[in-house]
């Protein structure tokens, strides 16, 4: 007997990496952009925001991965949209940690 597994899981992982992208770029942005995110993203003065940055961009992956996990276990879900989807967030995510982006969002004291 053939049995067939579903996608869900494996697109659930896709896209929660795709949402972390994401949101690693945002928090990026709002470290320029502000000078109370840049103090609260600094979890260790050594390295500075970076460590907020990347904490809330692991810990947003990590939820979404959960949340969508448990939403999609049992279900076929089509792969080149969710695929798409999941590229164009790696992408702004990128865009987000590209310098001349978040530099453009600088606040200028």
């Amino acid at each position: 007997m053939i049995t067939h597994s579903k996608n869900g899981p494996a697109l659930a992982a896709i896209l929660s990496a795709g949402i972390g992208c994401l949101i690693l770029g945002i928090a990026t942005v709002l470290a320029e952009a502000s000078s109370t995110a840049k103090e609260a993203m600094n979890w260790w003065d050594p390295a500075g925001p970076l460590t907020g940055k990347t904490g809330i961009a692991v810990i947003s992956w990590i939820v979404a991965w959960g949340i969508l996990y448990r939403v999609w276990r049992n279900r076929e879900l089509g792969f080149l949209k969710t695929w798409a989807i999941s590229l164009v967030l790696i992408a702004l995510g990128w865009l987000g940690t590209f310098p001349p982006i978040f530099q453009a969002f600088a606040r200028h004291e």
